[in-house]
């Protein structure tokens, strides 16, 4: 329960910062906001403050921020007149978000992207400050050894040992007898049993496993803060990667791969990794927010990178994208990303069982 409490508080948090990203960009410039809302309609409810109205909606996956003239609702019909159905004109039309030259709409656009980013930063230089446990994982398994016999898989983490040295001492001191061996997979606890071999050659192993140790000692803040950032790079470089693989695997071969989780999966994720130890959980909410980075970068509609693109549109053609033409785009796009989550959320239930 404790862990569920803190996944779920740290996607509130992120999701808080990324719309916060736009709103304050929104406002650096003057612009007027009309709502800053977290989740999505229906309404639960809501209270306004200044001009801006906050409102708390039912479904949690995301959230919005409404800028004055973010979508043409107050757009110029024949370049005199406003809209017969737009509300009532602003006193200030440099306070519309369509209004803006595009460098500030670009801004406002990705500023939530960007804040993404700072919080895996923050949340990764965090867990080095505090230090985390050390743990040992297993790496792989060589075809027809003990522990390939034994059941041994890939990211295993060996309980009880949690240093390479220990492990590998209580398995060349029991060669030839059977032993049993607690890991920690997907969330549960497995005894495996096997039986090492003696006098195994060098290459080999008694066992047959390969090992990595995890886990850092801490680190002073401007230190941490500095080896954060580079961990944080080198992360949404590899998600980045990876991204490129999965978009291949849909297009070329038309499947989702078996790592890709939704909304219930991550908690399942959570569940394993706060096994092994808050900080790790830290660090997984942080490199959460850096996926969130890359996945809000796509340039597609109803993401901001799509959103981005269009703006980079309208500047080279000179004229702003017919308004239907973008709620259209938007609509369609949303409408894929919902049914998306809808598929990777029944799969997630699915493995539950």
């Amino acid at each position: 329960m404790l862990i569920a409490i803190i996944v779920l508080a740290g996607l509130s948090l992120l999701i808080l910062g990324h719309e916060a990203g736009h709103f304050f960009a929104a406002k650096l410039f003057g612009l007027k906001v009309d709502e800053f809302g977290f989740g999505f309609p229906p309404r639960i409810a809501a209270w306004k403050k200044g001009e801006t109205e906050y409102s708390l909606n039912w479904l949690p996956f995301g959230g919005f921020v409404k800028i004055s003239g973010e979508r043409g609702e107050f757009a110029l019909q024949d370049g005199t007149a406003w809209a017969n159905d737009a509300p009532s004109a602003p006193a200030d039309e440099s306070r519309l978000f369509f209004a803006q030259p595009a460098w500030k709409k670009s801004v406002i656009v990705l500023a939530g992207v960007i804040m993404n980013f700072l919080l895996g930063w923050i949340f990764i230089s965090l867990v080095l400050m505090i230090g985390s446990p050390q743990t040992l994982v297993i790496t792989g398994a060589e075809p027809g050894s003990p522990a390939a016999q034994a059941g041994f898989m890939s990211g295993d983490v060996v309980l009880n040992y949690k240093t390479y040295q220990s492990f590998t001492g209580y398995v060349d001191a029991n060669e030839g007898k059977p032993i049993t061996v607690a890991v920690l997979r997907n969330g549960k606890e497995v005894d495996l049993t096997a039986t090492p071999r003696v006098n195994p050659s060098p290459d080999q192993g008694a066992l047959g496993v390969t090992l990595k140790e995890g886990g850092a000692a801490r680190e002073n803040p401007l230190l941490a803060l500095k080896d954060g950032f580079i961990d944080a790079a080198l992360i949404f470089w590899l998600t980045l990667q990876a991204f490129g693989d999965l978009v291949r695997q849909i297009f070329v071969h038309a499947t989702l791969p078996a790592g890709i989780v939704g909304p219930v999966g991550i908690f399942g994720v959570a569940e394993e990794t706060g096994r092994i130890g808050l900080t790790y959980l830290l660090q997984l909410i942080g490199v959460i927010s850096i996926n969130l980075t890359i996945v809000n970068l796509i340039p597609f509609p109803a993401l901001d990178g799509g959103r981005f693109v269009m703006v980079l549109i309208e500047k080279i053609k000179g004229s702003a994208i017919p308004e239907k033409v973008e709620a259209y785009l938007n609509g369609v796009g949303f409408a894929l990303l919902i049914a998306l989550m809808i598929f990777v959320t029944i799969r997630d239930v699915r493995g539950l069982f």
